[in-house]
Parts: structure tokens; C-alpha cells; sequence
């Protein structure tokens, strides 16, 4: 399938000046991602990158006693992969599809070569990780500072960001273990959204219905893919 960089809808790969991506356009290769599907592993080498063009990936902190939690999101505005990039022997995070979807993959040693010759995808990858470093600070701040409904909106609304419409297909105990909470305290914060009319649930599935009222409820937790990246931004 031939790629026309005027078609793609990943952000980070649709900001690269023509000659830029003309380098990347012979390794790129697409492939298709099924929910869960691991695209690294922490704590081992990063051998690929991938470019979503459709689906997220959650990015996923490894505690102690199996306590994992997720610390970011990432969609078609990004990449996955970025220590390796920056120099990282082993990936910092593991990274697992939250949504299935599909985009193109290349061998995170190419892409390294191909940074000394590309200025766009070099000063593109950094404004990619600075927006990683705010979403992870924002989640730390949210976590410790915020309430159950700015938090759970907070992580509505970053899942709203990287999906195609209002529906979303998570299930309480998915939500509970990114989160890092107890199911009933999904239950109870879904419930209270709902009962405001921001959402509609039903089984393994919550659709938004005020997104305007989600980000009143998120207050200034909360910060647009258009503030993180301004540079990357496109409709």
C-alpha cells in the first residue's frame, strides 16, 4: 500500500517537511494492532517504533508486587518508543494497546541513523516527549491533588482526545486497573458523571455526552492535545 504523507492522519509524521519524510517512506511498514498488544516492554531494548494512525496505546509504569499503573496515553499525535530514541538502552515503559487499531512501524534503529539527517523529525520527536513529560506531570498532579470526578474526567477526555467518536469501549475493570484504583470506586465516580449528564454508560461501554461539562469537571487538570502540542496540531 503505497503512503501519501497529505493522507496520514499521525500528527507527528504529517509535520515533517517532504524531504524528511521521504527518508523515513521506504522503512516505514504497516501493520495492525489488537487490543492488548504489547509494542514494548519495560526494562528491554525498544526494537521498534510505531506511528498510530488509528487506535492508542497505554503507557505503563512497572511497581513493585505487580502494582502497575498506566501514566500516559499515546494516539495518532505521537509515537511509541521515545527513551530508545533519546538514547535509552532499555525502554523506560511498557506500552500496550488500549484501543486496537493500526500505523506503521519502523525499526527504532533506522529511525535513529535518519535523525542526523532530519532536522523536522528530530525537532518534532522533542516536542513530542516534552508533551509526554506535561501529560505525565499533569497525571501526577491530578493523582495527588485532584478529586475522583477531575480525575476520572481528566482520563475520559485523553481517551476522547485519540478516539474517533463518543463512544468508548472500556470496562470498569479495565479503567480500575490503568488507574491504579478499586473497581467500586470506578462504579461510584462513573455514576456521579452520569447522573450530571456528562456520560451515558452501558455494558463495556461509556459514551460522552458534554464534553465541555467533562472539562469543567477536570478543571485545570486537564490539558487539550492542541496546548500540549501546538506545533503538531492538526484537524
Amino acid at each position: 500500500m503505497e503512503i501519501v504523507r497529505g493522507s496520514l492522519r499521525n500528527r507527528l509524521l504529517g509535520s515533517l517537511s517532504p524531504h524528511d519524510f521521504d527518508l523515513l517512506l521506504p522503512l516505514l511498514k504497516q501493520s495492525e494492532y489488537a487490543f492488548s498488544k504489547s509494542l514494548h516492554l519495560a526494562d528491554k531494548p525498544a526494537e521498534k517504533i510505531v506511528f498510530l494512525e488509528d487506535g492508542m496505546a497505554s503507557l505503563i509504569m512497572k511497581g513493585p508486587l505487580d502494582r502497575d499503573v498506566e501514566v500516559g496515553l499515546i494516539g495518532r499525535e505521537g509515537m511509541t518508543g521515545i527513551s530508545a530514541v533519546l538514547g535509552g538502552a532499555n525502554a523506560e515503559l511498557s506500552a500496550y494497546m488500549l484501543v486496537s487499531g493500526w500505523g506503521y512501524e519502523i525499526s527504532t534503529a533506522s529511525l535513529t541513523a535518519i535523525l542526523d539527517e532530519s532536522k523536522t523529525l528530530r525537532t518534532a520527536i522533542m516536542q513530542f516527549a516534552q508533551s509526554l513529560f506535561i501529560q505525565t506531570a499533569n497525571t501526577l498532579l491530578v493523582n495527588t491533588h485532584g478529586d475522583a470526578e477531575a480525575r476520572l474526567a481528566r482520563w475520559l477526555l485523553m481517551v476522547h482526545d485519540r478516539s474517533n467518536g463518543n463512544d468508548l469501549y472500556l470496562t470498569h475493570q479495565l479503567i480500575s486497573s490503568l488507574l491504579g484504583v478499586r473497581r467500586p470506586w470506578v462504579t461510584e465516580t462513573i455514576n456521579v458523571l452520569e447522573g450530571k449528564g456528562l456520560i451515558r454508560t452501558e455494558r463495556g461501554k461509556i459514551t460522552i455526552l458534554k464534553r465541555n461539562g467533562l472539562i469543567r469537571t477536570a478543571g485545570g487538570y486537564y490539558k487539550p492535545l492542541i496546548a500540549l502540542m501546538p506545533s503538531l496540531a492538526r484537524d
